[in-house]
């Protein structure tokens, strides 16, 4: 018997800390009937542990999936305003099991990672890890050499200090600069209200890189399963071990 936190964690389908939150919101289920106790716990062996009516496989092989999301899909399993979301854009076999690795906004585009390995995205998307995500962003007006240092000295934002690990102009277009930006956490909005306040507004925003894994020539919309040499890269820049799991 154990937690059901930690069963949701080993199935991939989120951390411990997002478990603990599915819990409470009422959307996991044992043996058909809703479970909303933090303590509560199951045995995988006997018991049907589901989350939003999809069954949990504790035998399912770890997949690692690459997918450039387009503009316009929500990053999440399911949405209460029935707008697309990611899971449309991967195979349906592997929708019950694999999870996004952090999020990206509906109006963001660029590299987001899927994966029902719950330990390592844990370690992934926790700032503790320190892991990079790198975005190129558009931004109207000409960004001074003054505001990139303010960018990685760190900016107030509503819910505490940011910075960069490192800012720079790729080239300016017209009234417009393309920055790229890289950071080590994921808050909502994080790289537009950085660039809001050092006074530019972001109209178009990528990410094309999380941690060694680069978004390269995947098309807009398309997926790809990372190489073993990609998820032992990721492996390395969190410092876990990997498992026998494969």
């Amino acid at each position: 018997m154990e937690r059901l936190q930690k069963l949701l964690a080993r199935a991939g389908v989120a951390s411990r800390r997002e478990s603990e939150k599915l819990i409470c919101a009422g959307r996991v289920s044992v043996n058909g009937r809703v479970v909303t106790e933090l303590g509560a716990g199951a045995d995988p062996a006997v018991d049907t542990i589901a989350v939003d009516g999809a069954v949990l496989s504790f035998d399912e092989p770890l997949h690692y999936l690459a997918l450039n999301k387009p503009a316009g899909y929500v990053t999440s399993r399911s949405d209460t305003h029935d707008r697309p979301t990611v899971m449309g854009l991967i195979p349906e076999p592997l929708r019950p099991f694999v999870v996004p690795v952090g999020r990206l906004d509906l109006d963001s585009e660029g590299l987001l990672l899927l994966s029902n390995d719950g330990r390592l995205t844990h370690a992934l998307t926790h700032p503790s890890f320190g892991v990079t995500k790198t975005y190129l962003a558009t931004v109207r007006g000409h960004v001074s050499r003054d505001s990139l240092r303010a960018l990685i000295r760190g900016v107030e934002l509503d819910d505490g200090p940011a910075a960069a690990s490192d800012a720079a102009v790729e080239r300016r277009v017209g009234n417009n600069c393309l920055l790229r930006i890289v950071l080590t956490e994921g808050r909502k909005r994080e790289v537009k209200r950085m660039c809001e306040a050092i006074g530019h507004r972001v109209v178009h925003l990528r990410r094309i890189a999380f941690g060694p894994i680069k978004i390269g020539s995947l098309p807009v919309g398309g997926h790809r399963n990372l190489s073993d040499d990609e998820v032992n890269r990721l492996y390395k820049v969190t410092r876990l071990r990997r498992g026998p799991r494969a």
